[in-house]
């Protein structure tokens, strides 16, 4: 059956800061110049959650403060079983795009699907327990690719391996590179990259999860720049 490349998908994006305190920077790469969404972009790393990505065990889940703003104003076609499937995307994505391991050391309870097991062979488990919802922007009308995506920002201290070795990362993205905060204006952003941006920048110090997310909906009927302040939900 083939995938309609039309329809919103739900994706995790993560934002990986270090030198929080001294001199910021975030970990990016620019998309090919063939890519069919945002070619020859520089953006952080993140993708798509893939159907295997519900099952996956995790050793801890995101933190029950920003679960509520997850489940804040899902689509209709949407649940709460994406949780579990965004955070692992997230953890895959940074994974399979940069070749850094969020995870605890530890032994799977049982096979990893295909696309897990170059992760799974490091010898650890993956735990979302340090990603923290930061924003939410769906794709306008119109693009070639759709995505209903959730920012994670994860403090680089979290990283389970070499900060600068980039060697096990996929040809997704290329130049990966920590990117000072002051300079990272200086290179071909998206739009919305450069929106999530300031938002991390006026908060590069706080460790804590914004208690409202920024959501920037735009649907079929209008675009809306919102706010989720993880009120529980009727569905």
């Amino acid at each position: 059956m083939s995938i309609d490349k039309t329809a919103i998908r739900n994706a995790a994006t993560v934002i990986v800061v270090r030198d929080r305190d001294t001199n910021p920077a975030i970990l990016m790469g620019q998309r090919g110049a063939k890519a069919a969404f945002m070619p020859n972009k520089v953006v952080f790393p993140g993708g798509a959650v893939d159907p295997g990505d519900a099952h996956i065990p995790l050793a801890a889940p995101i933190s029950d403060f920003c679960s509520t703003r997850l489940l804040e104003d899902l689509r209709a076609d949407t649940d709460a079983s994406i949780l579990p499937a965004l955070a692992a995307a997230a953890i895959r994505e940074l994974w399979e795009e940069t070749g850094l391991i969020l995870g605890r050391p530890g032994t799977w309870e049982v096979p990893p699907p295909a696309d897990w097991e170059s992760y799974a062979a490091t010898g650890h488990v993956p735990d979302a327990q340090a990603l923290q919802f930061v924003f939410r922007a769906i794709t306008p009308p119109g693009r070639p690719r759709r995505f209903d995506a959730r920012f994670f920002l994860l403090d680089a201290e979290e990283i389970a391996s070499d900060l600068d070795d980039f060697s096990a990362a996929c040809e997704e993205l290329s130049h990966l590179q920590w990117i000072p905060i002051k300079d990272v204006r200086g290179f071909d952003l998206p739009f919305i990259t450069e929106v999530v941006l300031a938002e991390i920048e006026a908060r590069i110090t706080d460790r804590t999860p914004p208690e409202a997310v920024p959501f920037f909906r735009n649907d079929d009927e209008e675009s809306l720049f919102m706010r989720l302040h993880g009120r529980t939900q009727d569905r």
